[in-house]
């Protein structure tokens, strides 16, 4: 399947409010490609970015093939400014269905000793204050109409050793994942169901940010992004990373009825990844 994705709709009539719903680069990221396709099965969507234009551009596209959707500028670390996403999102739509969380990232530093605790402070609210904010004002509103889904994007990060140090990153997706957990029994009874996704290596513009002005596949060592890439996706069984499709048609299971009896859980997204060993 390819981003041209059939229109069943899974999610018609529903609302979602989809947060880190730009991208980083040109080309389809996480946030992005969910928005679009909650769209394509029949939402209305809040796409919300820290920048403004990234949130335009996919609210442009979601209304180019004919959805309805809403641009919103937030940065989830501020409470204030979660509030006002929220309301906006109720004011436009009447409603919120699905809370979708895709803000996330790693801060500068890796190894423990290379972490400054504004890094870890950062990276830490970044990953796991912003969704659990979005949560806690998206909430209420999902009990008002009888149910809703969250969908917050993790990482294999928070489930096992990624093969180089990830200090604050990997601690704080797994503070989301077991924060996930504790939601979904908290509202279970309130037919709120919360459940993570865990990419693997994903092929998006995020792996080719720069930072300091230096690209991301220089920095990790590579001449150009082809070579990146290829390591990266021999790493995988399935011998291919992941893109920003593969982790939106997962988003979009557990948001709609086809998951009505799944929450609390963590779905992996990785071709196989998690599943391998290092071997002797």
């Amino acid at each position: 399947m390819t981003e041209e994705a059939t229109r069943a709709g899974r999610v018609a009539g529903r609302v979602a409010l989809v947060t880190g719903a730009g991208s980083i680069g040109p080309g389809w990221g996480n946030g992005k490609a969910a928005a679009a396709l909650y769209a394509r099965e029949g939402a209305k969507v809040l796409c919300v970015d820290r920048r403004l234009d990234a949130a335009e551009e996919t609210r442009d596209i979601v209304a180019a093939e004919g959805g309805a959707a809403l641009a919103w500028q937030a940065d989830v670390t501020d409470e204030g400014e979660i509030a006002a996403m929220v309301g906006a999102c109720i004011d436009a739509f009447g409603r919120i269905d699905i809370l979708h969380n895709n803000v996330g990232g790693s801060g500068p530093g890796a190894a423990l000793m290379d972490v400054a605790l504004e890094d870890w402070n950062d990276t830490l609210a970044r990953n796991v204050t912003g969704a659990f904010l979005a949560m806690k004002a998206a909430i209420p509103h999902m009990e008002e109409e009888g149910g809703g889904a969250i969908v917050n994007i993790s990482s294999i990060a928070g489930l096992t050793h990624i093969g180089v140090p990830s200090t604050s990153y990997s601690a704080a997706k797994g503070a989301l994942n077991e924060l996930t957990k504790n939601i979904a029994i908290q509202y279970a009874a309130a037919n709120i169901r919360a459940n993570c996704i865990a990419p693997g290596l994903m092929k998006t513009p995020f792996i080719l940010r720069e930072k300091d002005g230096v690209p991301n596949h220089i920095r990790k060592g590579y001449a150009t992004p082809e070579d990146y890439h290829a390591t990266r996706a021999a790493s995988v069984p399935m011998r291919r990373m992941g893109d920003a499709w593969d982790v939106a048609r997962a988003a979009l299971f557990l948001a709609s009825d086809d998951a009505a009896y799944i929450t609390g859980q963590c779905l992996v997204v990785d071709g196989g990844l998690t599943a391998t060993s290092p071997g002797a």
